[in-house]
């Protein structure tokens, strides 16, 4: 206990606001909830599962194509520098020790280059299965087969849609958002949400 002034036994409020003062504080704008899922990253042997940046609507326009990133919904400035930013943030977090999977969709591939903690491998097994439910099972099936295998020491970086992270997760992510999972077998378990 503080004490300054006062009574043997009583602490002043000037000593409260001292040791208020010297406990740690969370930068602003970031929650203290935070440090749990990023001390697991940084530790290695757990998984990221991001939502791609901002971009502005939903599904894709009529006549989408996975090799034409224009006929695709794309980012959007706001949702390149979100991504930029991300990238910043795992770098702030000391975490630099990953593999990097994403969707074959152009805006998440863009989200995964963008982050620059990496060579991007894409990975059909995270494409968005919005428009076909039924391939939800396989692909959940093919990216936990991936985490199963992933290499020991390294976080697992998966660019993703948000229909796969609520499949794998239960998770409905914001764009930009990262569920930090810890894999245990067969299972997935969240640690916690980055947003």
């Amino acid at each position: 206990m503080i004490r300054c002034g006062g009574t043997p036994g009583s602490t002043s409020i000037v000593g409260i606001l001292l040791l208020a003062l010297l406990l740690p504080t969370p930068a602003p704008g970031r929650a203290d909830t935070d440090t749990l899922p990023w001390a697991a990253l940084k530790n290695g042997d757990h998984v990221a599962l991001i939502r791609h940046a901002l971009a502005p609507g939903t599904d894709d326009p009529p006549g989408f194509r996975l090799d034409d990133c224009s006929t695709q919904r794309n980012l959007s400035e706001a949702g390149r520098e979100q991504a930029r930013s991300i990238g910043a943030r795992f770098r702030e977090h000391g975490v630099e020790n990953v593999v990097i999977y994403s969707s074959q969709w152009c805006r998440c591939l863009e989200t995964a280059r963008l982050l620059d903690l990496g060579k991007v491998i894409p990975f059909p097994g995270l494409n968005s299965f919005f428009r076909d439910r039924s391939r939800e099972a396989l692909q959940s099936a093919e990216v936990r087969a991936l985490v199963k295998k992933r290499p020991r020491g390294a976080s697992l970086v998966l660019v993703t849609h948000q229909v796969n992270i609520i499949a794998l997760s239960g998770v409905p992510p914001q764009s930009g958002e990262i569920v930090v999972l810890r894999p245990n077998g067969e299972n997935l378990t969240v640690m916690g949400r980055i947003r």
